[in-house]
């Protein structure tokens, strides 16, 4: 009996020990990015090898290819968490502007080594890209010990997920972080495929999981065998893949309970794409809650839009020159003052306004609440006075009692809240209702084929959507939205593009060279009603911005414009790819304007 026993208890030992040993133990999710930083490392380390050895020019392009490969398995966790020091990894190639205290950063990362080394390296910059592999080195070390310290909590991995697919949708298929080598799309596979590693975490067994993983690699698989840039169907690989897996990201997210992250965004949280109807929220825009949008505010702000009473001589309301019927521009090449002389600039639409972080082609106000007060005020558009606006207001009953609907915590109208009010109206504009928008949502026949190839020059060789974003299609940078952009492209003169414009745009308020000739990035929705274009009203059809993009702006066209932003080397695209695009631009219209 002795000897049965402990033969049982020996045989019980051996048992357990044996199934310890074949469990693998369930990594975490903050282990296993500190693993692929330090496969990013190693790739950095081999990178900075051959260039110390004088590789070869081919040699040093495969190793820089492979290297941000690896990035991308980590960009998701980077980008969202520690977004400062990923501006430095792999963000664009542009001085880092400080405008409140005017002053700006130079560019570091990968696409500052991709202009050194591609389509020709020199020798001469081999100390430059050691200095640049030694920085990217230290922000490795950095986001380590972040990564440390942060809990990786399942809401908030969830939402960089999802943020990291309308990434590869907005920024890496468009080539906006490879502008030069042009490997976005593999790179955009490996983004994809590294989407299920942080799942499994929460829930290996969920069968939405399951899902997910066979739609991502089948989808890092199309990019492989589709990896040519300029002929990669975006139009296909967004409705087909990226937006169900978006959509299979938010079913893991109902089915693990997990909730949504409290943040202010401009995505609102419940979204299954990025191209749902009401998936952009006006609020992540305004001053405070006070100032969010209601239908209230916004049927008091168009009373006061086309109030003529708010101009000094009581001839001029906001509608006059933003006409409803041509998507709130007024058609004319720029604006006309008060005493019929020209203005400087040319009126844009208010139509998805809202929708940005600056306002004016200058972007000198950063909401629309000053910018109805900017253009209420100056003396050369209404020449009116908030004082005297506000206490006719408050001898108006018609007013008093839609003030009272729209903020009924008040007990009489206050001067903010008109601008409040008319800046709802201008938020209320934004239909997304274009036969872009229903393609997009699944109706296949909405767009033809020559529009579906405009869209994918449109975000691919054309290189409209690194600038133009889909789906706003404006310089808002996604998916965070929290910046608007600017861009010098060297716009001419006249239409005779013999001289370059002399407005100097952003400069005027920020004195730093960068800013010389730059404008905010307008959307192109509603491009098509918009006419004529530019901040200057210069060309009066898209053919002609088409074609003045296809030159490579300012700097194609022999211009001086040492700080341009937009790449100044011929797009080469054909005559049927120009029409093909401009096709494209007019499905971005509005149906109340078709």
């Amino acid at each position: 009996m002795k000897l049965n026993y402990f033969s049982l208890l020996f045989l019980a030992l051996c048992l357990f020990f044996s199934c310890q040993k074949n469990e693998t133990p369930k990594t975490t999710i903050k282990q296993n990015l500190l693993v692929d930083l330090n496969k990013l490392n190693n790739e950095i380390l081999q990178f900075q090898k051959l260039v110390d050895n004088n590789a070869t020019p081919k040699e040093l392009v495969e190793q820089f290819k492979k290297s941000r490969l690896f990035y991308k398995k980590v960009e998701w966790a980077i980008e969202y968490f520690i977004p400062e020091t990923a501006r430095f990894m792999n963000g664009p190639a542009l001085d880092e502007m400080e405008l409140e205290e005017n002053r700006s950063f130079e560019p570091h990362g990968f696409q500052v080594i991709e202009e050194m080394i591609y389509p020709e390296y020199k020798v001469a910059d081999k100390e430059n890209i050691i200095r640049e592999l030694n920085i990217f080195k230290s922000n490795i070390k950095q986001l380590e010990g972040t990564f440390e310290v942060i809990t990786f909590s399942d809401d908030y991995v969830l939402d960089a997920l999802e943020q990291n697919v309308f990434r590869v949708i907005t920024l890496g298929i468009t080539g906006f972080d490879s502008p030069i080598l042009q490997s976005s799309i593999p790179e955009a596979g490996e983004s994809l495929i590294s989407i299920s590693e942080p799942l499994k975490s929460i829930n290996s067994n969920n069968k939405a999981l399951a899902d997910l993983k066979k739609l991502t690699t089948k989808a890092e698989q199309y990019c492989k065998e589709n990896n040519n840039f300029n002929a990669f169907d975006r139009a296909f690989f967004i409705t087909e893949y990226l937006n169900p897996i978006s959509k299979k990201l938010k079913a893991f997210q109902r089915e693990e309970k997990i909730k949504n992250v409290k943040k202010t965004s401009p995505l609102k949280p419940e979204i299954e794409t990025l191209f749902d109807k009401d998936a952009f929220d006006v609020n992540a825009f305004v001053l405070s809650k006070d100032y969010n949008f209601t239908a209230d505010k916004a049927k008091l702000g168009e009373k006061l839009f086309y109030d003529t009473s708010l101009s000094k001589n009581n001839d001029r309301s906001c509608a006059t020159c933003h006409h409803p019927e041509k998507a709130f521009t007024d058609g004319l090449k720029t604006n006309v003052s008060l005493t019929g002389s020209n203005l400087a600039r040319n009126t844009p639409t208010l139509t998805y306004a809202s929708l940005q972080n600056a306002q004016f082609w200058d972007m000198r106000q950063l909401d629309l609440e000053k910018q109805s007060v900017d253009v209420i005020q100056n003396k050369d558009e209404m020449h009116g006075s908030m004082d005297d606006i506000h206490t006719k207001i408050l001898l108006n009953a018609a007013y008093i009692s839609l003030f009272k609907k729209a903020y009924p915590k008040t007990a009489k109208p206050e001067a903010w809240q008109i601008q409040n009010a008319i800046a709802s109206y201008v938020r209320s504009l934004n239909a997304f209702d274009s036969r872009f928008d229903e393609y997009m949502r699944g109706n296949k026949n909405a767009l033809n084929s020559e529009e579906i190839t405009g869209m994918n020059l449109f975000m691919g060789k054309a290189k409209c959507a690194t600038c133009h974003f889909t789906p706003l299609f404006n310089g808002t940078v996604p998916p965070s939205y929290s910046k608007s952009e600017h861009e010098v492209i060297g716009t001419p003169q006249d239409v005779s593009g013999k001289k370059l414009s002399t407005d100097q745009g952003r400069y005027l308020y920020n004195k730093m060279p960068q800013l010389i000739g730059a404008f905010k990035t307008p959307t192109v929705r509603n491009a098509a009603v918009t006419a004529p274009y530019m901040h200057n009203g210069v060309f009066k059809t898209l053919e002609e911005v088409v074609t003045f993009y296809n030159k490579g702006g300012g700097q194609g066209l022999g211009y001086e414009v040492e700080n341009q932003t937009l790449p100044f080397d011929e797009l080469k695209l054909t005559k049927n790819e120009e029409k093909a695009l401009v096709a494209f631009m007019k499905t971005l219209t509005d149906k109340r304007y078709q």
